[in-house]
């Protein structure tokens, strides 16, 4: 009983230090935002946009992981603020061996190291929330030990709480925005990817989807070592996608054939994405010096759409194929936008355009297309920008647009530093091919069914 009376002590006192260090990095950072605006002084942008990510770089954890997500949103933040956020790499100090015995005992009891051949000490990896072990277990076969750190629950809520804050500011830079569903959106999947027997069975549903394609491997969850703070999976063998940055054209293009199908093909058959795609999610597999194809990682931030939402996203792309105004209207509205003025669709128009650039482009190309990476998507943020001021109304972001942005721009970076030469266009047919929006429906029941995630759907 003081036990469990000390536990709680001590997961409040965690969670009032993280509400007090995140209110003074942020609410410190606020004031200073929000007087260079009041003073007119424009020049101190770039020091600004320096220090935020000093403030959200400090804190790790969920609250930069937060606004790593809402920096690939046009016009959420001035682009100073996005460039600097996405240099921050969301990795944590890693927990010490000393530490990693005493958490492991907490998930399988006193006699854990038991359960394994051997367990390496040092992690593989470590990032905001959890590092992971390679492992082995008794019958020989390798494993990942994804250990959540310490009283991360309460260091959700500690940042959760102060991400009004955060949107605050955003409201002081870009007022023609508007964030309250971002927030929800991102507050929903942070606290999902604390509750690692739901990652369980994001693996098992991926499993599904994706087990009979040779060229994308998806671990399985060895469900007798997990818990809901610690997931073992089987290990998957293979190389850092940068590893073959420099390798021949054609290595790096059916590299970036796999990636596509592993994202699109969930997606459009199955109205599911892996919604945190960057490089270190991904590594790669080989034959004989050669690569094979994509491992597929950490399925803490996977997000199930409704079908009418994939019906929505195929139907705005034959509305810009036909430059059909009402077909693209119709789409943007099943995404949940609203006041769809002509000027609204015009605007939201032409970051869709943009994202969907590629897709509409029957030839072979690079995604960025000759524009140099770090200025890639510059110019339509900036055109949204002045057109939505313009309008002089806010437009609301709708919450299933959140992660579908983010990812798009996520797996477009990946395809940038692979500088894949692709029809993009010819892809992406194949997958939306005889799309019908009840087959989704039909698939995707099946699937979550299968994976025991039916009562988690749409949420």
């Amino acid at each position: 009983m003081s036990s469990a009376r000390d536990d709680e002590a001590n997961r409040l006192s965690g969670r009032l230090s993280r509400y007090a260090r995140v209110g003074t990095g942020v609410g410190g950072l606020a004031a200073r935002v929000i007087g260079a605006r009041a003073l007119g002084r424009g020049s101190d942008a770039a020091a600004l946009a320096a220090e935020f990510a000093r403030t959200f770089g400090g804190l790790k954890g969920p609250l930069m992981k937060a606004a790593q997500f809402a920096s690939h949103i046009p016009d959420v933040l001035p682009p100073e603020y996005a460039a600097e956020l996405q240099k921050l790499q969301a990795e944590a100090p890693p927990m010490g061996w000393a530490f990693v015995r005493r958490r492991m005992r907490a998930e399988l009891g006193g006699d854990w190291e038991k359960r394994f051949a051997s367990f390496e000490h040092e992690p593989s990896a470590a990032a905001s929330l959890g590092q992971v072990h390679r492992a082995i277990v008794p019958d020989g076969g390798e494993v990942a030990c994804k250990l959540q750190y310490p009283d991360m629950d309460s260091a959700v809520e500690a940042d959760l709480s102060q991400l009004g804050m955060v949107f605050a500011v955003q409201r002081r830079f870009n007022p023609e925005v508007d964030t309250r569903e971002v927030a929800k959106e991102l507050s929903a999947r942070l606290r999902e990817e604390l509750d690692y027997d739901r990652e369980a069975r994001h693996l098992r549903l991926y499993g599904t989807i994706l087990g009979d394609a040779p060229h994308v491997r998806v671990p399985e969850p060895v469900s007798e070592l997990s818990t809901r703070r610690l997931l073992t999976m089987t290990w998957l063998e293979g190389k850092p996608l940068l590893a073959f940055a420099d390798r021949p054209l054609e290595e790096r293009n059916s590299i970036a054939r796999a990636l596509f199908y592993a994202w699109w093909h969930p997606f459009a058959h199955f109205g599911v994405i892996h919604g945190d795609p960057h490089l270190g999610n991904y590594t790669v597999f080989e034959e004989a010096g050669a690569p094979q194809g994509v491992n597929l990682l950490d399925y803490g931030c996977i997000r199930i759409f409704p079908p009418r939402f994939v019906e929505g996203v195929v139907a705005l792309y034959r509305g810009f194929q036909a430059d059909d105004k009402e077909r693209v209207k119709e789409a943007f509205s099943s995404w949940g936008f609203d006041d769809l003025t002509e000027e609204r669709v015009d605007t939201l128009s032409l970051w869709a355009r943009f994202i969907y650039a590629p897709l509409l482009d029957d030839r072979v190309r690079t995604i960025a297309d000759g524009v140099e990476p770090h200025k890639y998507g510059r110019r339509e943020v900036w055109q949204v920008k002045q057109s939505l001021q313009a309008q002089g109304a806010a437009v609301t972001i709708p919450r299933e647009f959140v992660l579908m942005n983010r990812a798009a721009v996520g797996l477009g970076a990946v395809f940038l530093h692979l500088r894949a030469e692709l029809n993009f266009h010819q892809m992406f047919e194949a997958e939306i091919e005889g799309f019908e929006r009840a087959i989704v429906a039909e698939r995707q029941a099946a699937a979550l069914r299968d994976a025991g995630l039916e009562d988690v759907a749409h949420v």
